[in-house]
């Protein structure tokens, strides 16, 4: 469907920040702003588990490897 654009590390790194991020929202009850983990966990982690990012297909860059044919 979309062209992978999103490599190892910075994939790994996208599910970690974006569990973390969700892991903050429900153990921070008493922030006010409590939205804006689970809107930037849920982007962080689907981007990471889809292995796209539109942010990096709007400028043309890309994190995965160059494959030789």
């Amino acid at each position: 469907m979309f062209k992978s654009n999103v490599g190892g590390y910075d994939r790994v790194l996208r599910i970690v920040v974006g569990l973390a991020f969700l892991a903050a929202f429900f153990l921070m009850p008493d922030f006010g702003y409590r939205w804006v983990f689970i809107v930037l966990g849920l982007l962080a982690l689907g981007t990471g588990l889809m292995k796209t990012c539109p942010a990096y297909s709007l400028f043309g860059v890309s994190s995965c490897p160059m494959r030789k044919p």
